[in-house]
């Protein structure tokens, strides 16, 4: 097998007895890095040092990493004005947080005969919310419900 010292020098070939001799000199283990290679590719390290290292790695880069919720905004296609803009001001909170945020209208009864009254309310929420948002789909009737997904523009900062 191939040997390499913990510090990257090449050792060069020798047998396993070798090696392990070796690893037990320095006080390190002896670490299989490629078994497929030919000669097999051995190093000399601390494993339990490198598991740590490892780790500690993961988890700053998971600490860093945001994940993306999907938020949703309910309304009915009478809403009034002023429930709109608290709809409205809602979701744009969420997307400053850098969620997304799906707007559904839903249609009780005979207000199935008017979904075009909910495209459009739809339309002008999305419009509404343009200089923070981009709509993903245009809007979508889906049995009782019509909904459109909002993304947000601005990348949102991970949590500290």
């Amino acid at each position: 097998m191939r040997l390499v010292a913990a510090d990257g020098e090449q050792l060069g070939i020798m047998s396993a007895r070798e090696a392990l001799e070796k690893a037990e000199e320095a006080s390190l283990d002896l670490v299989k890095i490629s078994p497929n290679a030919v000669p097999p590719v051995c190093k000399l390290m601390d494993y339990g040092k490198f598991k740590f290292e490892q780790t500690k790695r993961e988890k700053e880069a998971k600490k860093n990493q945001h994940v993306v919720e999907i938020k949703e905004v309910r309304m009915s296609p009478s809403i009034d004005v002023n429930d709109f803009n608290v709809k409205l001001r809602n979701a744009q909170k969420f997307l400053g947080e850098g969620d997304r945020v799906k707007v559904t209208v839903r249609f009780r009864g005979r207000e199935m005969a008017h979904t075009e009254i909910g495209r459009e309310l739809l339309l002008k929420f999305a419009e509404e919310c343009a200089e923070v948002a981009a709509m993903d789909k245009e809007p979508k009737l889906d049995g009782r419900h019509m909904s459109i997904f909002l993304s947000s523009k601005i990348a949102k900062e991970p949590k500290k």
